[in-house]
Formats: structure tokens, C-alpha cells, sequence
């Protein structure tokens, strides 16, 4: 299979990487900077009892040697419509573009522009971050990647991949409705990110303190009920996951993108929280916590735009 990875990052680097020690044709298409560093280091992963080192193939947005089989876009929501344009010319009319992102809206903006029939839907599910070499550190076992059709139903093009996946050593299991998983995905990812972003620590420290345990239990059920309202009610199982996660004692647990407030980075909080709240406003749910926690973040946005820390 000819892979595309948009993005060489924690996630794309780490997916990407895996799929190239697999043996599959894998080009990666990254900024000038990213290239630079990767030319001169290779593309590595450690943690987890894993240590792979490749020699990456590098393409650039010029040439980017396309179509291939399979696009796999591993980018911010920031940057999702630079990528979007940077990756035209390896579409092709057999191409499948698998987005790798958290929430939903993107969805819109690819069939837009690729159309309905080049793309899937894809969860991701991995725990990794870039450190200060820029090498990919993964810090948790889960390597996963979900993807189906939008309209859920089965095809051809879904198992080849689902089966290159699988043989680079990353999960792939069947999914009926894959728009459904990216829900989900979504209020676990929103209620982390609301719960370590208001609070301005990890998932440890807002339970150290009085009332803090009380904080996650009640953002997560505003995120459940806009899915439920959608029509993507969250099953039992992961709900109790999501509450383990967010109540654990000690966790230092933080999403990549408290990562970014913290460091004072732009972060993915309107593709994130604010479609979230929107989407809750439409649908007739109340989410305050939510809703405030979506402010603080547009403040730190606003604080950027401005120019001031």
C-alpha cells in the first residue's frame, strides 16, 4: 500500500513510522522546519519498550509525488486547511483520506474539497508527544486506529487498510459506525481538555483539592448529552472509562492541548470546545462548565492574536 502521512509529528510520526517497519511504501509530507530535523535525525520512536529508528521519505507540498492508496492526515486543527491544500495534488480518484483528528467539523471541509468518496472517518487512539530532540516519546500502550465509511457501510477499501494496520502492529478493529466513534472520541477528548485547561493542571492535581474529583464526572455528562442529542449516545463502557480516567488520583495526565496553553502555543480549542458548545446551543443542551471553559481558552486566543503572552 503507497501511504501518505500527513505530518510527522506525535501522531503521524508515530503511525507513519510503524507502517514504513512494515514494509509499506510510506512518504511523509511536513514543513521545512520538521524536514530539516528528520533529515538530520531520522524519523525515532522510544517509550513502551519500543525503539525504532527509520530514514524517512520526505515529500513536500510542490511535489508530493501523489496519488497514493491511502492519506492519512495527522495535523492540528489549526493547520488542517494549509494541509488540506497542501496535499491536493496526492489525491487521486482511488485515493481513501483517513483524518486523524479530534471532533468533527473537518469532516466537512474534506468532502468539500476531496468529496464524499475519498473520505473516511478515523479515530485515533495513542498516547505520544514530541520531546525536546524532536523524537517520538510514547508514553502509554494503546496504538489504535478506527476508520469506516461516513455512511457505515462495509467496503473493500476499509479492510485493505484495516489489514495493513494490523500488520504494521497497530489495532484496527471493525467499526459499524465510525461517526459514532468519533463522537465519542470527542467527549473524551473535550472533557479532558475542559477539565486540565480551566483547572491549569493535571488531571492529579485538580483531584488533590477539595471539590476537584466533582469537576470531571460533571463536564463529561455535558459532553454526553450534546452526543446523545446528535443521536451518538456514549456507551456505558467508555463513560465509566472516561470518569476512571478523569477522577484518577496522582494521574499526570495532560492532552496535547493543555500542552500548547501551557506553553503558550495556539491551540484547537474553537475545532474542539467551541464547535462542541455551538453544536449544543443548536441541539438545546445546556453545557455552562463546558461553556466557560471554552472562554478561557478563546481569552488565550485573543491574547495571541493580540500579540501578548
Amino acid at each position: 500500500m503507497r501511504i501518505l502521512t500527513v505530518g510527522a509529528g506525535a501522531v503521524g510520526g508515530f503511525f507513519g513510522a510503524r507502517l514504513a517497519q512494515a514494509g509499506h511504501d510510506v512518504s511523509f509530507l511536513v514543513r521545512p522546519a520538521r524536514a530539516k530535523a528528520l533529515a538530520a535525525r531520522g524519523l525515532r520512536v522510544e517509550g513502551q519498550g519500543e525503539s525504532l529508528h527509520i530514514t524517512p521519505d520526505l515529500v513536500t507540498s510542490d511535489a508530493p509525488d501523489g496519488p497514493y492508496d491511502l492519506v492519512l492526515l495527522s495535523v492540528k486543527a489549526t493547520a488542517l486547511h494549509a494541509a488540506v491544500a497542501d496535499v491536493e495534488a496526492a489525491v487521486g480518484p482511488d485515493t481513501a483520506v483517513v483524518p486523524l483528528l479530534n471532533g468533527i467539523a473537518h469532516l466537512d471541509v474534506l468532502v468539500g474539497r476531496f468529496g464524499a468518496g475519498a473520505v473516511l472517518g478515523g479515530v485515533a487512539k495513542v498516547v505520544t508527544t514530541l520531546n525536546e530532540e524532536g523524537d517520538v516519546l510514547r508514553m502509554a500502550p494503546p496504538a489504535v486506529i478506527l476508520t469506516g465509511e461516513t455512511d457505515g457501510r462495509p467496503s473493500a477499501r476499509v479492510e485493505a487498510i484495516r489489514t495493513a494496520l494490523a500488520g504494521a502492529g497497530i489495532d484496527s478493529p471493525a467499526t459499524e459506525d465510525i461517526v459514532a466513534a468519533m463522537w465519542h472520541k470527542w467527549v473524551f477528548i473535550s472533557t479532558l481538555v475542559a477539565l486540565t485547561c480551566l483547572m491549569r493542571g493535571t488531571v492529579g492535581e485538580v483531584n488533590a483539592v477539595p471539590g476537584g474529583a466533582a469537576l470531571g464526572p460533571s463536564l463529561l455528562a455535558e459532553a454526553a448529552a450534546v452526543a446523545a442529542a446528535a443521536g451518538h449516545p456514549v456507551p456505558e463502557a467508555d463513560l465509566a472509562f472516561t470518569t476512571a480516567t478523569v477522577t484518577a488520583s496522582g494521574s499526570p495526565l495532560t492532552p496535547s492541548l493543555y500542552r500548547d496553553l501551557a506553553a503558550g502555543a495556539p491551540t484547537e480549542a474553537d475545532h474542539v470546545l467551541t464547535d462542541l458548545t455551538l453544536r449544543a446551543r443548536a441541539l438545546g443542551v445546556a453545557t455552562p462548565l463546558l461553556d466557560l471553559a471554552a472562554l478561557h481558552l478563546r481569552v488565550h486566543e485573543h491574547r495571541l492574536a493580540a500579540g501578548r503572552p
